[in-house]
């Protein structure tokens, strides 16, 4: 078994702070799927993404949420590759999503999270937690106007409403797509969103460091009960860490009524392991130990670094 190193995948064999490490291992498997395909677009939005988080995509300010970062994304990338994979390789009578859908969602899975980076213009925000609550909303938008520029017009409002798979800001039956294929892709979406960072190396590190203070600029941190009084939700980033089983309970209903189970399309790609969920429960269990000893001090991975100074 191979040592999983703090900025690597489930698998232990791709860097996820490396966009080309990644945008290899997905065209790997676009290739193996579909041997004449194009790879043109994907290595062309892997590019735009990479230029995006370095602060180098005109009109944006660099990534400076470090928990939301381009690891986050990458992971989340790879995963929607991987149940992409599992589903094409294992489905008997239904139909197949083919070359174009698992471009669209690939790219759509690389912008997912594009909503927390500031527009230069942006002279309101410090930093770009602060658009927690609508961060989907504006990625939304971003991809609405992106792909057409990169040759996809005819998927940008498709797109537009995929991202809203990995959000809360419209219920997941509310999302308006044009059929039940393109509603398995964003399930698939949101799926690889959940399990990619409950699976990260560093994820209990990651909810305590980094995002607690996004919460705390989000607004997520506190909120107001019927009577227009705070109540504290996390109190401190220890405190996130204890909570996160109970976070769970909520992820797992959501993974397996909302969007329908579609994590287990991993499992056919791992040739019959689910490495994200087995790495997930450890993660959930580790967080359960440290309730029970009330000492998250025992935390001491160092996640990579990964914003640009």
């Amino acid at each position: 078994m191979n040592h999983r190193g703090n900025d690597y995948d489930v698998s232990a064999q791709f860097n996820t702070t490396d966009p080309q490490v990644v945008n290899d291992e997905v065209s790997r498997i676009y290739l193996d799927l579909y041997p004449n395909a194009p790879t043109r677009l994907l290595d062309h939005a892997f590019r735009d993404l990479t230029r995006l988080y370095r602060g180098e995509y005109p009109g944006y300010h660099p990534c400076d949420t470090a928990y939301h970062d381009v690891q986050h994304v990458l992971d989340v990338t790879l995963a929607m590759a991987r149940l992409i994979d599992g589903y094409e390789r294992s489905h008997v009578g239904t139909q197949p999503f083919g070359d174009a859908l698992f471009r669209l969602g690939v790219i759509t899975a690389l912008f997912h999270d594009m909503g927390y980076v500031r527009e230069l213009r942006d002279q309101e925000h410090k930093n770009g937690a602060e658009y927690t609550l609508t961060h989907v909303s504006r990625g939304s938008v971003f991809l609405k106007g992106y792909l057409p520029k990169i040759g996809m017009p005819e998927m940008a409002d498709i797109a537009a409403e995929l991202i809203h798979f990995t959000g809360f800001e419209i219920p997941v039956g509310e999302i308006k797509v044009p059929s039940h294929i393109y509603r398995l892709l964003g399930s698939m979406l949101g799926s690889a969103d959940i399990i990619a960072q409950m699976a990260d190396r560093c994820y209990l590190e990651k909810c305590r460091d980094r995002l607690y203070p996004e919460f705390l600029a989000g607004g997520l941190a506190s909120k107001r009960d019927a009577e227009g009084m705070e109540q504290v939700v996390f109190a401190s980033g220890e405190d996130l860490v204890i909570k996160t089983p109970g976070f769970f309970r909520g992820a797992s209903k959501r993974l397996n009524v909302e969007l329908g189970g579609c994590y287990a399309y991993a499992q056919q790609h791992f040739g019959g392991q689910n490495l994200y969920i087995e790495e997930l429960q450890k993660n959930i269990r580790f967080a359960q130990e440290i309730g029970e000893e009330n000492d998250p001090s025992i935390l001491k991975r160092r996640p990579p670094e990964t914003l640009v100074e």
